[in-house]
């Protein structure tokens, strides 16, 4: 199997028989230069493609609606590779970020699409390579793996890709096939996952009977506006309990509602729906139950997978207005001790879109101070120089903290910053882990010589890694006319047309550059269109350059545009963008004031 990196190419890589292309970036690693996340995505890259010769070169789909069968087995087998070559990765646990926590949130709005999509018009293929084909089609991979067993499950995959070598195949003829190894009814189970959008959130609540707990659970379609739908039928949910004790117990929730009871349950013992996070599912506990869960936490009872699982599923549900977004951020500080990178990783994630929810308050030097506080307590733990033998999740934490702090102008990571960009300016180099945070520190509080400084470090760099991390950090600048500048570099010819689109998209974190980026996409859309023409490039510049909005007015604003300026394979994009935006804008109207009162108060 032959492995060749090309220059300039649009996909990440592309699993030809025989000859698989890649990316630079998604291929080359240099053992000095190269950052541990990089290292790590090429990992998971070569993975995937390799992957492909089984799932889409040897054994094909039917047709595009059935795309699943070949991107869904590839996401999830990539994390198999990697687990296998580089255990000390950790990557189902980071499975939970990459794939599984991006998934429910496309999965919840009313503009996603099943898994298995009806596709009538080529337009319509570009736009299913997306998060639902890959991470949930991965996502429900895991789960049916789960629910059958290992040894069934590779029973059932060899008869399969046996029986279909060379040809092309239904996803009902995997359910067939997996069905007969294992005995278990899959076909019936995963069809409500494949064949319809969305996925269910199961409301529990518990009482005592002596030393037996009896579970109430509900299930209904989980919507990111808080919507509740009567007349959607229920999903097969496999639900699996955790008990405190350490044993699981697992049904198959069939109806809207179930009872189950739990014997040697105490009432002070908590229980964890979705064991592992394997379900695709979200749960809402009880107030009583997460407070025992939260308890859990704290005294370190339950693995980083629930761990994450529970921040992650309330986080969503305050977002939906099912619970409160400032109770969230109650539960956030609750995780001071918290070790996992993974977990941090998440936190840092939900905790980024408040802070970008409320970039327009007056009240934003609050909103800093918390997350100063929030990441804080880590710095120390992390150090800033790599130890001898340290693991390589430690190293992706530390790039997390100084990121974070950096963006939330903590003065000891700034002033740090500093000095070591310009011992690196002396040839005292960066390690490669903390070039992309440093970058941004020092760009963001930078002037017009610091972000000429970084375009000459951009033209003198040899490997296409370290072009793109200047790229991507560019953005962080502050001033107008910087940004401007930064915008217009990105198509002045010195970046690769592949990397324009992430270097727009990474220009709109900051207030003043999601506003200039919009205007920029807006004016220069139809040279964007000619470079692309179309495509899942277009399609994430959509999503990077829009979604951030808070109002109706802009929502109204980005459609109008896009009626007058239609791109059939971006439609799917334009509507979840324009959705998130409704949903952010309906989120602050309905948290604002609390939120305000939370902040000043706790700053």
């Amino acid at each position: 199997m032959d492995l060749i990196a090309i220059a300039d190419f649009a996909m990440g890589a592309m699993e030809n028989w025989g000859l698989v292309t890649y990316r630079e970036t998604a291929l080359l690693v240099d053992p000095t230069n190269s950052s541990a996340t990089s290292k790590q995505y090429v990992a998971m890259v070569v993975g995937h493609e390799l992957a492909h010769q089984w799932f889409g070169n040897l054994v094909t789909m039917e047709w595009w609606t059935h795309l699943w069968l070949n991107e869904g087995f590839a996401s999830w087998i990539e994390y198999l590779c990697v687990d296998e070559c580089f255990p000390e990765y950790d990557i189902w646990t980071q499975f939970m970020v990459m794939d599984y926590a991006r998934a429910l949130e496309l999965d919840a709005l009313q503009s996603s699409h099943p898994i298995e999509v009806p596709v009538g018009h080529p337009a319509e293929v570009e736009e299913i390579f997306d998060t639902i084909s890959y991470c949930k089609g991965a996502s429900v991979i895991r789960m049916l793996h789960d629910f059958i067993g290992d040894e069934a499950f590779r029973a059932g995959m060899h008869t399969y890709l046996t029986a279909f070598s060379y040809k092309n195949t239904f996803t009902e003829d995997l359910w067939h096939h997996l069905e007969k190894a294992s005995g278990k009814p899959v076909t019936a189970v995963m069809s409500g996952w494949t064949g319809r959008m969305g996925f269910p959130c199961v409301k529990v609540t518990s009482h005592q009977e002596g030393n037996c707990r009896v579970l109430t659970l509900e299930q209904s379609k989980f919507s990111a506006d808080g919507a509740k739908s009567a007349s959607d039928s229920p999903w097969k949910v496999p639900v699996s309990i955790l008990r405190r004790d350490g044993k699981v117990e697992r049904f198959l929730l069939e109806e809207r509602t179930a009872t189950h009871r739990l014997e040697g349950v105490g009432a002070s013992d908590w229980l964890k729906l979705n064991a592992g996070t394997v379900g695709f599912y979200r749960v809402q506990y009880s107030t009583e139950m997460l407070d025992q869960l939260m308890e859990g936490i704290r005294l370190g009872e339950m693995s980083a997978r629930d761990r994450f699982n529970v921040e992650n599923d309330v986080f969503a549900l305050a977002k939906a207005g099912i619970g409160s977004t400032v109770d969230t951020l109650r539960v956030m500080l609750a995780f001071a001790d918290e070790v996992d990178t993974t977990v941090w990783n998440d936190i840092a994630v939900n905790w980024g879109e408040v802070r970008s929810l409320l970039l327009e308050s007056d009240y934003c030097d609050h909103v800093k101070k918390f997350g100063r506080k929030l990441f804080e307590p880590l710095l120390p733990r992390v150090g800033w120089d790599a130890q001898a033998g340290e693991s390589h999740l430690k190293s992706l934490l530390r790039s997390l903290v100084v990121r974070m702090l950096g963006r939330h102008e903590h003065e000891e990571v700034v002033a740090e910053c500093k000095c070591r960009f310009e011992k690196h300016l002396n040839q005292d180099h960066i390690a490669a882990d903390l070039r992309a945070p440093i970058y941004s520190t020092v760009l963001s509080v930078g002037d017009e010589k610091t972000l000429e400084t970084m375009l000459q470090l951009h033209k003198a760099a040899d490997m296409q890694e370290e072009r793109n991390r200047i790229e991507r950090t560019l953005g962080a600048v502050k001033d107008e006319v910087l940004i401007r500048r930064v915008l217009e570099f990105s198509l002045s010819g010195a970046v690769r047309s592949q990397d324009v689109v992430f270097m727009i998209g990474a220009v709109s974190g900051t207030l003043a550059g999601r506003r200039l980026t919009w205007e920029f996409v807006k004016e220069k859309w139809e040279h964007l269109v000619n470079m692309y023409e179309s495509g899942s490039l277009l399609s994430r510049l959509i999503k990077f350059t829009t979604e951030g909005f808070v109002t109706e007015e802009k929502a109204r604003e980005v459609e109008e545009f896009f009626a007058a300026h239609p791109l059939p394979s971006t439609e799917r994009s334009i509507q979840q963008s324009c959705e998130q935006i409704r949903l952010r804008a309906a989120w602050l109207a309905r948290d604002g004031d609390e939120l305000r009162k939370f902040f000043t108060e706790h700053a």
